[in-house]
């Protein structure tokens, strides 16, 4: 398995962010503002989500790993960490998925 982890790519991605835009596809999603960014992210959802349905391993696996990179590219943008995207998924395991949601109903 390997050791490369989502910190890993996040801390790429706050790197590349203040790149040159004609180095960087990072900085050049960033420098087309929060819209461009959340489009891009939305876009590869829909194509992991159709990867899925179709039972392509192989191109899910690819799509999957652009939600993500993309996914931190706009929590970049919108200036929310991934540290506290993963201390909400902690306390959110602290429970059981059924109890937790049920939680956040009115």
């Amino acid at each position: 398995m390997s050791k490369f982890s989502l910190t890993d790519l996040d801390t790429i991605v706050h790197e590349r962010a203040s790149a040159s835009r004609e180095l960087s596809y990072t900085a050049k999603l960033l420098g087309d503002g929060i819209e461009k960014c959340a489009k891009k992210f939305g876009e590869e959802a829909i194509e992991a989500v159709m990867a899925g349905v179709k039972g392509e391993k192989l191109e899910m696996r690819n799509e999957a790993a652009d939600v993500l990179y993309h996914l931190l590219v706009l929590l970049h943008a919108t200036k929310v960490s991934l540290s506290d995207v993963m201390a909400e998924l902690e306390r959110r395991t602290s429970q059981t998925g059924i109890a937790e949601k049920a939680s956040r109903r009115p």
